[in-house]
């Protein structure tokens, strides 16, 4: 049996197919003698949230029924170049890369992608100060025009919106980047919100017979 792979296609509307896609991984998985166990198509931009199917290939990356992931290029499974550093590092821990059409390899225990990583790591925090500078630009400017900045009384923060959430993922066993990365937030709140809800539950208090 040869290397079992996923394929993983993505378009960004509606109006668009994922059929030439599809179509290409196919024969070239053929073409490699790849054993193709899933084949995921999902629609909509490279910015959203919530790709349930690229979840699903990492479900099955996770436990270890896949050992690479095909695409036609990087571009269609990274959200941006933080997310995909980080999704690359995951996929290293369970050892399974990522495979572009042209035939290249994305595997960060190889020296090929430790390199990219070193690349990537770069372009990433080159993105968090563009991000950062932009959002402190676009404070300064909604002040100026007296837009009242903060959480507002009664507001409740996204953290403590989310938190059932959290909490129900930790007691199925899924790991705090898991956890983030599927709800659109960092480790560290993930982290947090876990800290918070263990501290609040109440204690047992054992009972004399």
């Amino acid at each position: 049996m040869g290397q079992r792979v996923a394929i993983y296609c993505r378009v960004s509307t509606a109006d668009q197919s994922c059929w030439r896609q599809e179509s290409d991984l196919t024969a070239s998985a053929g073409r490699a003698g790849y054993d193709v166990v899933a084949t995921f198509k999902e629609t909509g931009s490279g910015a959203k949230l919530d790709r349930a199917e690229r979840k699903k290939v990492l479900a099955l990356a996770q436990a270890r029924q896949i050992d690479s992931i095909l695409v036609t290029e990087l571009s269609k499974w990274g959200r941006s170049t933080i997310d995909l550093l980080n999704t690359l590092r995951e996929l290293e821990s369970w050892k399974v890369s990522v495979i572009a059409m042209n035939g290249m390899t994305f595997d960060l225990s190889s020296p090929h992608g430790r390199m990219l990583a070193t690349l990537l790591s770069g372009i990433a925090e080159f993105e968090r100060d563009l991000i950062s500078e932009r959002v402190k630009s676009g404070l300064a400017a909604a002040k100026a025009r007296g837009k009242k900045l903060g959480r507002q009384a009664g507001e409740r923060p996204k953290s403590d919106r989310l938190a059932p959430k959290v909490m129900a993922s930790v007691a199925e066993g899924r790991s705090y980047r898991w956890i983030a990365r599927d709800l659109g937030i960092s480790k560290n709140t993930v982290a947090e919100i876990a800290k918070r809800s263990k501290s609040s539950a109440p204690s047992k208090i054992g009972v004399s017979p």
